[in-house]
């Protein structure tokens, strides 16, 4: 063989030893990735010929796939169709569309609902065996379909979110965002209606698409109080009754900023209170002050016990909600830290899980939204079980902060929030975002307060009905209120 033939036939093996290489890293290493990409939508046109498992809420399929006498095979219906359920459920189930992809639960248990998770091997087997057809596994959640109605109905029309928890487990009992869309118009079998209405929600104002609950990052306003309370008593030995500085305004450090209290208000007239004083009334002065005293590092050590800095997985993925750090945090960015304003962010569900943690005293509970998962017999494939992240804060802190939230409720910001009969233990916060906008209204809370069964965070963005006149007690208090009563009369 002359030279010419060999260093051809040497270029050619090169070529096929890379085409094989790449055809066994694309068929089997990346297997699980492209048959996962929400933009594979041949995967999802294979899987629209099999029986996808249902997502169920309180023994009802609140998304299931109904045959249908075309070549798709099934229809994917979200709540048999009622498109106002259909949205009331939205931000859980997500969608399962041709064009689009999938998105919440749809995505999150995708490998369990299309039955090719590796816990359902012997219903492939068996299906092969005998030649029945493939059928997804139902995916059972923690929602309590009362408290998830009750939400819905006590936000109404306004912009926000309610999310609620089980103290103790983790279970996440409502998860309601708005607006919300009517998944059943993405599941459409036309691709260019389902396409063009995927487009128009992307272009929508009000960002429909967007579960608020996990999704979104709002500034936590007063609520943030919590945790610099907590801070102060885990680390500078402080207790509820420590008297601390409440000037009526307070001058922010190496500045010449000075930050009143809300509506311009006096907190004390000998210009100091006890702790929980302060945040019965939701003092600024005080907080603000305290904050400086406490430090940036114990300030930021404690947010990050809370969850801060870390997504939940439940099992969708949480935005990270944020306590800032680093050479840029001066003493002033930290006075606003200690009211939940400057660079503090958060998810609802991130207040939720700080209210829940101090109910569960000082506990902090991994957050979950699936509970059971059932094969095509109905037999359990997977059940989670509650796990605990950490202890946020020690059991004596955590039980002199719920009496804190149980004085704000009774006589102090949060009133609005009383049910009679039980004691409820919860925290305002009106929350600005800019120099024009109506302030984000807040509440968490949890009920009852000795022996806690629900926890949960409501935010109206930029004041909902109530524009500039909202806060978080005026607002927000009363629509937790009609969710812990929903939740507690179930």
């Amino acid at each position: 063989m002359n030279t010419t033939l060999r260093r051809l036939s040497s270029i050619v093996m090169l070529m096929f030893v890379g085409l094989m290489v790449a055809t066994t890293y694309t068929q089997f290493l990346r297997a699980d990735q492209l048959n996962t990409d929400t933009r594979n939508t041949r995967a999802i046109f294979r899987e629209f010929n099999n029986a996808r498992g249902p997502i169920v809420v309180g023994g009802t399929p609140i998304a299931e796939s109904v045959p249908v006498d075309t070549p798709f095979g099934f229809q994917r219906v979200y709540s048999g169709g009622d498109a106002q359920k259909a949205q009331m459920y939205a931000p859980v189930t997500g969608f399962f569309s041709l064009v689009n992809g999938t998105s919440a639960v749809e995505r999150a248990a995708n490998s369990y609902l299309n039955g090719q998770a590796d816990a359902l091997w012997v219903d492939r087997l068996t299906n092969t065996l005998t030649g029945r057809a493939q059928q997804g596994a139902s995916v059972e959640l923690t929602i309590d379909p009362v408290i998830q109605q009750a939400a819905w109905d006590a936000l109404g029309g306004q912009r926000g979110a309610v999310v609620a928890v089980e103290p103790s487990t983790g279970k996440i009992l409502a998860m309601v965002s708005k607006p919300s869309y009517d998944p059943n118009v993405l599941a459409v079998h036309s691709t260019a209606e389902a396409g063009q209405a995927y487009q128009d929600l992307l272009n929508a104002d009000d960002d429909p698409l967007i579960n608020r609950t996990i999704g979104a990052l709002y500034p936590p306003g007063s609520t943030f109080k919590l945790v610099t309370a907590a801070a102060a008593l885990e680390h500078k030995g402080m207790s509820a009754d420590t008297v601390i500085p409440a000037p009526d305004t307070y001058t922010l450090p190496g500045t010449q900023t000075t930050l009143p209290n809300f509506g311009g208000a006096s907190c004390s007239p000998t210009g100091e209170q006890t702790i929980t004083d302060a945040l019965r009334i939701s003092c600024n002065t005080a907080f603000a002050g305290l904050a400086v005293d406490v430090g940036a590092e114990a300030m930021h050590e404690t947010a990050e016990a809370f969850g801060f800095g870390d997504s939940f997985q439940v099992p969708m993925t949480s935005s990270i909600s944020r306590y800032p750090s680093g050479k840029d945090f001066t003493p002033d960015r930290v006075a606003l830290s200690g009211i939940g304003q400057g660079d503090v962010t958060s998810t609802p569900l991130q207040m939720a899980m700080v209210s829940a943690a101090i109910a569960n005293h000082g506990t902090l509970m991994q957050p979950y939204l699936i509970d059971t998962i059932r094969d095509p017999d109905l037999e359990v494939v997977s059940q989670t079980r509650p796990s605990a992240i950490r202890d946020a804060v020690s059991t004596s802190t955590a039980d002199q902060l719920r009496d804190m939230m149980v004085a704000t409720v009774e006589n102090g910001s949060g009133t609005a929030a009383r049910i009679p009969g039980v004691q409820v233990a919860g925290k305002t916060g009106t929350a600005q975002t800019t120099a024009t906008a109506a302030p984000h209204a807040w509440f968490t809370a949890f009920a009852p307060a000795d022996n806690p069964q629900i926890a949960l965070a409501v935010i109206v963005e930029h004041g909902g009905d109530m524009n500039q006149g909202a806060t978080g007690g005026r607002l927000a208090a009363p629509i937790a209120r009609q969710v812990l009563e929903a939740a507690l009369n179930r």
